[in-house]
């Protein structure tokens, strides 16, 4: 897979999470976070199994099969702490103030890849972090570009650390994508996430089910295509995308979440929304002119041909 293609790939990826904020919207209507958490992670489960199982004869290749589980594990429990405290911190926060602070994993990540491997970012991939955390400030934040009224929230902290759960998610995923098979590393993510949510969910006592069509419906969509499909792509496209570069990439979502609430729940869009989508945009494209020359670009190059 060409690196064009990854990038492609990983902005497909986008659009589909952008959709996943509709369908969340339309769950919650029946279903309690954890309840959604649950099935979707039970359904992709069983999904990561088949398409692992086509895989079987390249999995038996495998030499370290207790490393790639417990990588998987790994990247599951931060998975499932990201999208648990963000639905937590959800419920004592606004919308907008929880989409912004979930997006600041666009600049932990380099951080992360910075303490963890000594990894240098590049000037163009900081300017292209801080323009999307910009670029997203304009899209949540209120009219003054503030988070709300009084200090920050019990909500606002825990999606704070919501953020720098999916920012070790999409850390993790770079790099052990590049070690073991993506089939083998989301089956154990999703299963994991699943018994996390199914132990939450009984911990929380959302264990009485009274679902619509439309929340059935509304997972079913969440579970398939925004968590199976999705982390199938992602994980692969990050073999040829370095972390920080991703990061900013899936920042996209928020664009593509904001053009779905405007076309199917109808929210009135504004001149400052075109603007944070726009410069969002902007950021994604500074962010990937940085891959041409210099010796990142021929690193990541010499590992995409080491993994072909």
């Amino acid at each position: 897979m060409k690196k064009g293609v990854a990038i492609g790939g990983l902005i497909l990826v986008t659009v589909i999470w952008g959709g996943g904020f509709v369908a969340s919207d339309m769950a919650l209507e029946s279903m309690k976070p954890f309840q959604i958490m649950m099935v979707r992670f039970l359904l992709a489960s069983v999904l990561m199994g088949l398409v692992s199982m086509g895989q079987r004869k390249k999995e038996a290749k495998i030499e370290n099969r207790a490393g790639a589980i417990k990588a998987g594990m790994l990247m599951g429990l931060t998975l499932f702490a990201g999208f648990a405290l963000q639905i937590v911190g959800l419920q004592y926060t606004t919308p907008s103030k929880n989409a912004f602070l979930t997006a600041l994993n666009v600049v932990i990540v380099p951080f992360i890849a910075f303490v963890i491997l000594k990894k240098k970012v590049g000037i163009k991939g900081i300017i292209g972090a801080i323009m999307a955390v910009a670029g997203v400030a304009l899209l949540s934040l209120n009219g003054n570009l503030t988070l709300g009224i009084g200090d920050l929230s019990l909500g606002d902290g825990l999606t704070l650390i919501c953020a720098v759960g999916f920012a070790f998610q999409i850390f993790l995923t770079g790099e052990f994508v590049k070690k073991y098979p993506a089939a083998v590393l989301n089956l154990v993510q999703m299963f994991t996430a699943f018994v996390l949510s199914t132990i939450s969910m009984f911990v929380f006592g959302e264990t009485d089910f009274q679902v619509t069509t439309k929340g059935w419906l509304s997972v079913l969509y969440l579970a398939v295509i925004s968590t199976t499909i999705c982390y199938l792509l992602q994980t692969a496209c990050q073999k040829y995308v370095e972390e920080t570069k991703a990061a900013i990439i899936l920042c996209m979502e928020s664009v593509f979440g904001t053009m779905f609430s405007i076309i199917i729940l109808h929210e009135v869009i504004t001149p400052r929304m075109v603007a944070g989508c726009i410069i969002i945009l902007i950021a994604v494209i500074i962010s990937n002119l940085s891959e041409s020359g210099g010796e990142g670009n021929g690193e990541n190059l010499q590992k995409a041909g080491e993994t072909a």
